[in-house]
């Protein structure tokens, strides 16, 4: 098995608010909303961000818990962030623009409290993304708990 690869990504940005960008096979739309002179075709960059982290956790959460034989079953995970936006409107330089996030990780298996946990403690130490917030500075805050 590698343990580094590559990563690519490629984008067409027809404005100065759209991009399409294509990952693999794929091609996906992130977009501003119309406030802010978007056409709201898709995730902002940061909501982008955001919704990285989650999928991050339900990947890498089902990888734990299978190694764990912890049965977690499906997954809904809520993020809540607190954004500092004073960099992207350009009022100032942001050292930690993701100052909080908060992820409620509710579970549908089987799995006891001490089990959730368990889960937890392992994705904390794996997610990659989860890592990125986290070292960058981000408060990031995560429960597991029983649906």
């Amino acid at each position: 098995m590698k343990t580094s690869v590559e990563l690519r990504a490629k984008a067409d940005c027809p404005s100065h608010s759209r991009a399409y960008v294509g990952v693999r096979d794929l091609v996906f739309v992130i977009d501003e909303p119309v406030e802010r002179g978007g056409a709201n075709m898709g995730p902002t960059p940061t909501d982008m961000a955001l919704a990285a982290l989650i999928g991050c956790m339900n990947v890498i959460g089902h990888k734990c818990a299978d190694r764990l034989g912890v049965d977690i079953g499906h997954l809904a995970i809520d993020a809540s962030c607190a954004f500092d936006r004073r960099g992207v409107t350009l009022d100032e330089e942001v050292e930690v623009p993701f100052q909080s996030i908060i992820l409620v990780v509710k579970s549908s298996g089987g799995a006891s409290a001490e089990d959730l946990r368990r889960v937890g403690a392992e994705v904390e130490k794996y997610c990659p993304l989860s890592k990125l917030f986290g070292n960058a500075g981000t408060n990031l805050e995560v429960s597991w708990r029983n649906d």
